[in-house]
């Protein structure tokens, strides 16, 4: 039977050749213990030689690390285990290399790799110990060799090397371009043979059942097999799931394919959170020898049975373009995905379960893994099948045009097929995405001008990947790009059809002009915003810390972030005050920024069926889109996009120049229920309502016109229209911005009480009109956190906020610990 061991080091860390301005002190300290899997930047951190990069402004100490060359070591021991001492092979077996690396045994060359993307296989001759080195050259290597005309038409050192794009830095990242043995590596021993590919394709089809009404599950399984020399006159046996189907490989043969058809009456269907349950089921594939019955090998899964499709079809408006699951239309809500850390070796299955608590619990049912980043971890997948997330899967290309070489078509396809091969099992992948950006960048970025009929990428994403796609897994669904119109021929941002990012109101025009638009499916859309105030200061120690200190912009990635901040706050409020005011303002115009796109493309129901907001998590302390923070600390975007995701949706919206309530359902039963509104001062006099009733379908919305007595105020200044509707949170609209409202000071009551569990319990009632009412937890202690934010409140009504990780509270709460909307008017 195969056996796998971790290669057990002690791994050393050398320079070979420094690169320009090296830390000559970092040089004297030189060799140190490595860590696999690892990089060099965190190998370095570990034993004190640099400063940690993600603090203050220590990353501009950092650049001659990636353009040096890197040499890991180690020795591995004769073989021990049961059944290595007596293989008739034994590889060292490589998951991940980043990136240039060149693998050498007991001093002989044995793999040159180029592809972070990509595993690898070294054969071992001897079962004598072993001396392994692993050289890596410089990732901007293949770049500083273009010549200038070829520098200036592909301008990005990520196009030129299969690496993470993000590393060379990007609008919410640190430029940390890293090298190292950055995925597990271990000892494979073997004999006979082995399974090289298992392609595992489980999905389910209608058809099943007595009646023929139901669906049935079927596992289609796929393997390539590697034999030793000796055995190539070896009957083999794929057995598929124990006993239920099993196929003998001929004597020689290195492929077999076995098909099982699981006939459920009522199959256990797999379904995205909020539409049903996810139940998971365990595969096995077995290899054996055909005469001895002996294993010799074999692929565990845990898999779903489901049906996905993207539907696509014509209308007045344009195409539609919606996901259907087990033939149900299921609306999209969810974040994109970046790499939770520059270094993602770092990324543990906690940290990957608490990011996808947040998504899970902000209610989102998708997940777009963004092609700048990675294709994530075995882990990160399996987890979004138990937790019902749809997965959006890019392919690692993002905003670069990328020459076609031969040798980078061919690095491509395997890293594709690898990946697909990988991948493809898991219920929670819903699509394959050839790019980011790279279609709008070919549209709108002067691409097409530089590079004239150069060739630019198109061929990876209409020909290689769909290949690699329709071969290796034929019932997934590709889709060329995000943003994509369906065609080449078609404007890539058409808000008609197919997927948009919609980045105007962040880059020039403020957030409501999201509301000019009615595209079908968002796939990107954003707001940026601060972390947390304990996030921001742990990083940066300046003194004084203002919106415009050294270290406060170095954490400020985006051209004119700070600019683009302030332009987006100036409508609504004045220039803030002060540092803590400033940080207020800029998280709730986040949030506002967010409620206000979601709430209008649900509105849209059903001629819009997606919005993937940019973005959930963080790589390290940063200005971003995130929604949560680099430490784990929801932001108040957070709470209103949990607010705006909620599967029932009471929003009021402007319609042919009058205003209507939109009710929106996406869960899949009819909700129904009344609903009163009121035009209310913010005193809380009652000047004019509207009872109704309502009936609305499974993932649709049902628009309700107000009187007008209703729509317009006799004040703007002091008046808000609430919606109270059954079965949904309340619903506001307001005629004026903030600084336009005559906001009354608010008389608060505060009290915290403990409860059970080391919680506290904070009430807060107020005897005027409060709005966006926020309790910053993390200013009261590291570790303390907070169930709601963003609350508003009219005359004489209280919220209860529960903290967590703070103990008892001591003093009056106030600002910057409690803060609302007005503190931000003088």
């Amino acid at each position: 039977m195969l056996t796998r061991t971790a290669a057990p080091g002690p791994w050393t860390l050398h320079l070979d050749t420094p690169g320009p301005d090296a830390d000559q002190a970092v040089l004297a300290g030189l060799p140190v213990a490595a860590t696999v899997p690892g990089t060099v930047h965190t190998d370095l951190l570990a034993a004190g030689l640099i400063d940690d990069p993600y603090l203050d402004r220590n990353e501009l100490l950092t650049p001659w690390i990636g353009r040096s060359r890197w040499r890991y070591e180690t020795t591995l021991p004769a073989p021990g285990a049961p059944g290595e001492a007596d293989a008739e092979r034994t590889d060292l077996v490589l998951d991940g290399l980043d990136t240039l690396a060149t693998v050498s045994v007991d001093g002989v060359e044995r793999l040159r790799t180029r592809n972070m993307f990509r595993s690898y296989r070294v054969p071992l001759d001897s079962v004598d110990a072993a001396h392994v080195a692993v050289v890596f050259d410089s990732p901007w290597g293949p770049f500083d060799a273009l010549d200038d005309e070829a520098r200036r038409a592909f301008d990005s050192p990520s196009a030129h090397i299969r690496k993470m794009a993000c590393n060379f830095g990007w609008d919410w990242g640190p430029t940390l371009v890293t090298a190292g043995i950055w995925r597990p590596v271990r000892i494979e021993s073997w004999s006979v043979a082995r399974l090289a590919e298992t392609r595992v394709e489980v999905r389910a089809e209608r058809g099943g059942g007595h009646d023929g009404a139901g669906w049935r599950g079927v596992v289609e399984v796929g393997v390539e097999l590697e034999r030793t020399s000796t055995a190539h006159d070896a009957e083999l046996v794929v057995r598929v799931a124990g006993a239920t189907a099993s196929v003998v490989v001929p004597a020689a043969e290195t492929s077999a394919q076995v098909v099982v058809e699981v006939p459920v009456a009522d199959a256990d269907l797999w379904w995205p959170r909020g539409s049903g349950a996810q139940p998971l089921h365990d595969l096995e594939v077995e290899l054996l020898d055909h005469e001895t019955g002996e294993p010799l090998d074999r692929d565990d899964r845990r898999v779903g049975f489901r049906s996905v499709e993207v539907r696509r079809e014509a209308d007045a408006d344009g195409e539609s373009f919606a996901f259907v699951v087990n033939g149900r239309p299921v609306a999209a809500l969810g974040f994109n995905w970046i790499p939770d850390d520059c270094f993602p070796h770092r990324v543990t299955h906690d940290d990957v379960a608490a990011r996808l608590c947040d998504a899970a619990e902000a209610n989102a049912n998708i997940l777009r893994v963004w092609g700048g980043g990675l294709y994530e971890s075995d882990d990160f997948y399996a987890q979004c099948d138990e937790l019902g997330f749809l997965v959006w899967q890019d392919f690692a290309f993002a905003c670069a045009l990328y020459p076609e070489h031969e040798w980078m078509l061919q690095e491509v396809e395997a890293e594709a097929r690898e990946n697909v091969v990988r991948l493809m099992s898991h219920p929670s992948l819903a699509i394959w995405n050839g790019n980011n950006e790279n279609w709008l960048g070919w549209d709108d970025w002067g691409w097409k001008e530089r590079l004239g009929d150069q060739p630019w990428g198109e061929r990876y994403y209409l020909d290689v990947l769909p290949r690699v796609v329709a071969d290796v897994s034929p019932h997934a669904f590709y889709w060329p790009g995000s943003p994509y119109s369906g065609t080449p021929e078609v404007y890539s941002n058409d808000r008609s059809r197919g997927v948009v990012h919609l980045w105007d109101g962040w880059n020039e025009q403020g957030y409501q002009v999201f509301a000019d638009d009615r595209p079908r499916f968002v796939s990107e859309f954003g707001w940026q915003g601060p972390p947390a105030w304990r996030t921001l200061t742990d990083a940066v120690h300046d003194d004084p810390l203002l919106p415009d200190s050294p270290g406060v912009l170095h954490h400020q990635k985006a051209v004119d972030g700070s600019l683009k901040l302030a332009r987006g706050l100036a409508p609504y409020f004045d220039e803030p005050a002060d540092m803590a005011d400033w940080h207020w303002a800029m998280q709730l115009n986040q949030a506002r920024a967010l409620t206000f796109a979601i709430e209008h493309f649900r509105s849209l129901r059903p001629l819009n069926m997606g919005s993937i907001v940019w973005q959930l998590n963080d790589c390290w302390p940063v200005a971003s889109w995130a929604v949560v923070d680099s430490a784990g600390r929801r932001r108040p975007a957070w709470f209103a996009v949990r607010a705006a995701f909620a599967p029932r949706l009471a929003t009021i919206q402007p319609r042919d120049g009058e205003l209507a309530l939109v009710l929106v359902n996406d869960g899949h039963e009819e909700w129904a229920g009344s609903a009163i509104v009121r035009r209310v001062g913010l005193d809380g006099r009652v000047l004019a309502e509207q009872p109704v009733t309502f009936a609305v379908g499974p993932v649709a919305g049902q628009t309700l016109t107000l009187d007008p007595a209703l729509s317009a105020p006799g004040d703007a200044a002091a008046e808000v229209l609430v919606a109270d509707v059954d079965g949904a949170a309340r619903a506001f609209r307001y005629f004026a911005v903030d600084r336009e409202l005559a906001y009354p000071r608010p008389r608060l009551e505060v009290k915290a009480v403990p409860v059970d569990g080391g919680d506290v319990e904070v009430t807060v009632t107020t005897d005027t009109f409060v709005r966006d009412l926020t309790l910053h937890a993390d200013r009261l202690g590291a570790g303390a956190a907070v169930d709601e934010a963003l609350v508003t409140l009219l005359p004489g009504e209280s919220a209860t906020f529960r903290v967590t990780g703070v103990g008892v509270l001591a003093g009056t709460l106030a600002a910057p610990v409690l803060r609302h909307a007005a503190d931000l008017l003088t």
